[in-house]
């Protein structure tokens, strides 16, 4: 299509939380604006308007918040509660959630760009978090290990303390949601973060938890820069820091960590392949292809921008692929037609952009779905005529930018795939089961879909990555071991 989809002005949803003054921080269960007074202005993407003024938290702001999760940390109205009584409130926060679905995906799309048939889901996935972390509280298990008669010696599971959750711009109540659920059923206290460009669904759902029956404190959120990233990343009472973004601010908050030896869980960066063997279903390798790339606008962690088709299926692979691209169409993300909003900023419009002029540079052929010059939008674009050393094949673009390989059979798919310095996951389309398993075996990835692209679980089996797509797992049994710590008691009788 040539040009992004419109509504009118009057027919774009206007949250009653957007009105009033500058939105606060949430500390200590009450709502106070930073220290300093200073501000920052949100924009929606599609139109440009100020969506509303946030305050942007300081050191001092954050002193307070990581004083007050402590103090609820220790404070037995938390600390002391059963674990059925905290399974209650995660059920609480998953009910309040599900009644504001429409408010927060409105938001969520007003705030970020996207299509709020997505952004529904994202809140509908994070109502289903929680639901799945409420059942944790109640099966944390110590053990017995095996001892002389005369001893006994047993473990404790115990919470970790103040967690600092720093979360990406590109799914905002979705990993808040993923680090909310374990920190809480855990027993922890957590200061949030939400990302600069994306705060909104953050501070409303603070206020949604003060419907709840969890204590005040025990979460706290504070908007701002990086510089209040960095300010809890620092801070000495801060246990844990579990954070989703870039490579570059996960490394950074690993050498800043390594100072007192906080926790870390870093879900970072990754450069997926999709993978598709000659004996595959073609059109549905290609839709799972496209949206792999396409799919919120390729502003994914787990985007499969690096696609590798067999040799001997490419020129139909590719047909298959440019069709499908054609049905994506670029619009408001609250027309009904709308399949990619804008991207999220100013600021990250020319970082993609600029990458499609390196693909030209690098002798690479451009095909796109559409045009650029309207506003943030960016049509899907497939690069061809680049090999394994080009920039766009190397480095991770966050835009709906994928690059088209060939490979001769399975070991040559295998090798390609694991060519990069990421490994956060994969998706491999074949028929042949034992191919299937063979190559999801040989992939040095955290994930690998066969048949499919980005089925996300609420929390059944872990996420994470390999290489430097980051450190720990989020969900399955794995995320207990992220926020707690084993205690081993002897008792000699």
């Amino acid at each position: 299509m040539s040009t992004p989809l419109t509504l009118d002005a009057g027919a774009r949803p206007t949250p009653a939380f957007l009105d009033g003054p500058t939105k606060g921080l949430l500390i200590d269960g009450a709502w106070t604006a930073a220290r300093s007074g200073v501000a920052f202005d949100t924009r929606d993407p599609a139109t440009g308007e100020v969506l509303a003024s946030v305050s942007a938290a300081g050191a001092e702001d954050v002193d307070l918040a990581v004083a007050a999760a402590r103090r609820a940390f220790e404070d037995p109205s938390w600390a002391d509660i059963t674990p059925y009584r905290r399974s209650r409130i995660l059920l609480q926060i998953a009910d309040v959630l599900e009644a504001h679905t429409e408010e927060l995906a409105v938001l969520d799309s007003l705030d970020m760009g996207g299509p709020l048939w997505m952004t529904r889901w994202l809140v509908e996935h994070s109502v289903e978090v929680f639901h799945h972390y409420a059942g944790w509280p109640t099966k944390i298990y110590g053990q017995t290990a095996p001892s002389a008669p005369s001893v006994f010696s047993y473990t404790l599971r115990q919470p970790l303390g103040v967690v600092g959750a720093i979360t990406a711009w590109n799914g905002p109540v979705l990993q808040l949601a993923w680090k909310l659920g374990p920190a809480l059923a855990t027993g922890n206290t957590v200061v949030a973060k939400p990302a600069a460009w994306s705060p909104l669904t953050a501070l409303r759902i603070g206020e949604l938890l003060l419907e709840t029956d969890l204590p005040r404190g025990v979460v706290n959120i504070v908007t701002g820069d990086g510089t209040t990233g960095e300010a809890i990343t620092n801070h000495p009472d801060v246990d844990k820091i579990s954070f989703t973004g870039s490579l570059a601010v996960g490394k950074r908050i690993l050498e800043v960590s390594s100072k007192d030896l906080k926790r870390v869980t870093l879900e970072l960066g990754g450069k997926s392949p999709t993978i598709v063997f000659d004996d595959a279903d073609l059109e549905a390798a290609a839709r799972g292809a496209v949206a792999g790339f396409a799919q919120g606008s390729g502003e994914g962690c787990v985007a499969g921008t690096r696609i590798f088709v067999q040799e001997s299926v490419r020129e139909r692979f590719r047909e298959l692929l440019v069709r499908e691209m054609a049905a994506y169409a670029l619009g408001d993300p609250f027309h009904p037609d709308t399949r990619m909003g804008p991207l999220a900023s100013p600021q990250h419009f020319a970082r993609v952009s600029s990458y499609l002029d390196v693909a030209r540079a690098e002798g690479g052929v451009l095909t796109t779905a559409g045009e650029l010059g309207h506003g943030l939008y960016m049509p899907p674009t497939l690069v061809e005529n680049v090999g394994a050393d080009a920039r766009v094949v190397r480095e991770e673009i966050f835009g709906p930018v994928a690059a088209l390989m060939t490979f001769t059979d399975t070991e040559d798919a295998v090798a390609q795939g694991n060519d990069t310095i990421y490994g956060l996951s994969a998706s491999v389309w074949t028929t042949n089961l034992e191919r299937a398993h063979r190559v999801a075996s040989g992939l040095r990835v955290g994930t690998v879909w066969v048949n499919a692209y980005a089925d996300m679980t609420a929390g059944s089996v872990p996420f994470g990555g390999f290489k430097q797509s980051g450190i720990g797992r989020e969900h399955g049994i794995e995320v207990l071991d992220a926020y707690t710590e084993t205690k081993t008691v002897t008792v000699h009788l």
